[in-house]
């Protein structure tokens, strides 16, 4: 992470970017952005989002290990940053960066969790219908 940090900083620095999930996605849709870089502590439909987002723009997404408290700190802000884009490196090797990326294998899984989470739901709504059935016939 020291030298994702170190050119995370040094991009920020010497290049452009754009910090904020709305600035992101904004340069995700008009296609100014070369990389994106998420923090991993972010809520988790946010990843999943701009992560869907970038790979439709067919960009690629970074995730920076660490909330977004310290990803502010490493941009040299007092204040907490989710997600930045980054438009022109500057300086910064980052674009050559191989840190975790996200793919998508990762958001896969992801998806197919709220259908296993969805069949559950669904018996149990079956038992609570047999219930109310069994029930409504008792009082007549």
């Amino acid at each position: 992470m020291a030298d994702l940090s170190g050119d995370i900083r040094l991009a920020v620095d010497s290049g452009k970017s754009r910090l904020g999930i709305k600035s992101v996605i904004e340069s995700l849709n008009d296609g100014t952005t070369q990389l994106v870089i998420v923090a991993s502590s972010n809520r988790e439909g946010t990843v999943d989002d701009i992560g869907h987002l970038a790979k439709i723009s067919g960009k690629r997404v970074m995730v920076f290990k660490g909330n977004p408290r310290e990803l502010g700190s490493v941009c040299g802000k007092p204040f907490p940053i989710s997600a930045l884009s980054i438009l022109d490196p500057g300086n910064s090797k980052i674009l050559e960066s191989r840190e975790e990326v996200i793919s998508a294998a990762k958001e896969e899984p992801a998806e197919a969790a709220p259908t296993e989470e969805a069949a559950p739901a669904s018996m149990a709504e079956e038992a609570d219908e047999a219930d109310g059935e069994s029930a409504g016939s008792g009082k007549e």
